[in-house]
């Protein structure tokens, strides 16, 4: 049996500032910090005493706060991996909110959706931004742990469960599953059927309501 829990960084700054995230480096709010610190006892209470776990996280410092909250509660000391970031906005990233949504161009209802150019100078394109998840998900699957966490993004997790479940990179033009800041999404793989399921998606019962 592998579990692979997987949770999107909680409240940072970018998103009270009203900022495009991507790889603009972010670092977790006062909020945040308490909510890195209920998603660590919620997976403390989800991992068996004394099973070892893995800790993968991106290496974007909102992510990297998050991860090392969980990994001084869990007995673990994360491993970074850029792969993982979010999405890059190129030259939009740092910069209001506003200024991005001038420029965007949104994928077209029909046709190339994965190499589309969104406008904005230096953004991946969601083929590029799929591609480099898939290889790191697939990275950490190739190793034998029972047990992994993965620390990442709001977009990325849709890419992430896609790799999970084997889907085709070409098939995820379409596909987008909502994220909440600081959400455990509980990936499970059983040692009879081999079937990888998707157990508890965005799971946010552990966080403090919205005030």
């Amino acid at each position: 049996m592998r579990t692979v829990w997987v949770v999107t960084h909680p409240e940072a700054t970018h998103h009270l500032d009203g900022l495009v995230g991507g790889w603009f480096d972010s670092s977790l709010t006062e909020r945040g910090r308490r909510d890195a610190a209920a998603i660590a006892a919620e997976l403390r209470h989800r991992i068996p005493p004394g099973a070892p776990v893995e800790i993968h996280s991106s290496d974007l410092v909102r992510t990297a706060q998050t991860a090392a909250v969980i990994g001084d509660v869990v007995g673990t000391e994360p491993v970074l991996v850029p792969g993982l970031r979010e999405k890059s906005y190129g030259e939009a990233e740092g910069r209001p909110q506003a200024w991005l949504d001038e420029r965007f161009v949104p994928a077209p209802a029909e046709g190339d959706r994965m190499t589309h150019d969104e406008g904005v100078p230096g953004s991946e394109t969601k083929a590029a931004f799929a591609a480099r998840i898939y290889e790191s998900v697939e990275g950490i699957l190739a190793r034998p742990a029972e047990r992994q966490i993965v620390v990442t993004h709001g977009f990325a997790l849709t890419f992430v469960v896609a790799c999970w479940i084997k889907m085709p990179m070409s098939a995820t033009g379409y596909v987008n599953l909502r994220a909440s800041s600081g959400g455990i999404t509980e990936l499970e793989d059983d040692d009879f059927f081999h079937n990888r399921r998707v157990v508890r998606l965005d799971d946010v019962g552990h966080l403090e309501p919205p005030s």
